[in-house]
């Protein structure tokens, strides 16, 4: 009969990959919200006084809805 040792602690290479990706997958996700509000204020700050009026905004709200 065969034994299997599954409780194994992963290599330390292992370990350090896995942080690795931890860490971009962290940074692209903060990079990405970025991109959301950068893109979000743009688009806001294009509309007219009028529009922005219209759903309740003015200009001062923009950057403050942005973050």
């Amino acid at each position: 009969m065969a034994a299997y040792e599954s409780s194994r602690a992963a290599p330390f290479g292992a370990i350090a990959i896995f942080r690795l990706v931890q860490v971009v997958n962290e940074k692209a996700a903060r990079f990405a919200a970025w991109n959301d509000a950068r893109v979000t204020r743009k688009s806001l700050a294009k509309l007219s006084d009028r529009e922005l009026d219209d759903i309740g905004l003015c200009r001062g709200d923009i950057d403050l809805i942005g973050r």
